[in-house]
């Protein structure tokens, strides 16, 4: 009997290292989590206001906001970005095997 092995696709480490408001809460939302604001939440574990978390995805084009205190925001630190349905703009990981 022969046995096939189906290629694994590699998840690929994804880091977020945002500077916001000392106490503030701060989120990734995005089209891997079905955009929902409080899942991913980042930590400032010195709180000296640099949020940090990282994301495992799968290769694949992904668009993405920050959420800070309830409030949705760009990621300065992605340059890369796409026009959404709401007329505003989206950041975007792109992510190759």
């Amino acid at each position: 009997m022969s046995r096939t092995t189906a290629a694994k696709t590699k998840r690929k480490r994804i880091n977020f290292n945002i500077q916001a408001a000392p106490g503030s809460t701060v989120c990734v939302a995005g089209d891997f989590n079905q955009w929902n604001e409080t899942k991913k939440k980042l930590t400032d574990k010195k709180g000296d206001g640099t949020f940090t978390g990282c994301l495992l995805l799968e290769p694949g084009t992904y668009e993405y906001k920050l959420v800070i205190d309830g409030q949705w925001h760009m990621d300065p630190q992605c340059e890369d970005t796409v026009e959404n349905d709401q007329g505003t703009l989206n950041n975007v990981i792109r992510i190759n095997q």
